[in-house]
C-alpha cells in the first residue's frame, strides 16, 4: 500500500496498537510484529511527517534487515539504506532508488497519546 493510497480516509481507518510510545528511538529502527510480518518503524521527531512504518524484509538478500538501516536524504527523498547491500528505499512510499524492480510496502502510522499504531 503506497502513502498515497494509505492517507485515503485515515479517520475511518482501523488501526492496530503495535507498541508504546516510549518504545521508538529517534532517529532509528525498532521493529514490530503486524498482521503476521515484521514491520521497521523510523521515529524522526526532526521531520515533517515524524513516524514511518515500512516492510523490514529485504527484497534483495531475503533477511529481515531493514529496521536497522540507516537513515538519510537522497535528492530531497527521505531513505532508509539496506544495511546489506545498501540499495535506498523511500520512506513515504517504499519505492527502491536504485532499482524499480523493488520496492517495500509502507502503512499509515500514528502515534495517539502513549500508543503506536499502524492503519489496517
Amino acid at each position: 500500500m503506497s502513502l498515497s493510497n494509505a492517507a485515503v480516509n485515515l479517520q475511518t481507518q482501523d488501526w492496530q496498537t503495535v507498541c508504546k510510545r516510549q518504545d521508538l528511538v529517534a532517529q532509528s529502527g525498532v521493529v514490530v510484529w503486524f498482521e503476521g510480518r515484521q514491520v521497521a518503524l523510523f521515529y524522526l521527531p526532526e521531520e515533517q511527517t515524524p513516524l514511518f512504518a515500512i516492510d523490514n524484509h529485504d527484497p534483495k538478500s531475503g533477511a529481515n534487515v531493514i529496521g536497522r538501516g540507516l537513515i538519510g536524504h537522497i535528492k530531497g527523498e527521505l531513505v532508509v539504506a539496506a544495511p546489506l547491500y545498501k540499495q535506498h528505499f523511500s520512506l513515504r512510499d517504499g519505492h527502491c532508488l536504485e532499482d524499480a524492480q523493488q520496492g517495500l510496502q509502507v502503512w499509515p502510522v500514528r502515534i495517539r497519546g502513549d500508543q503506536v499504531e499502524i492503519g489496517m
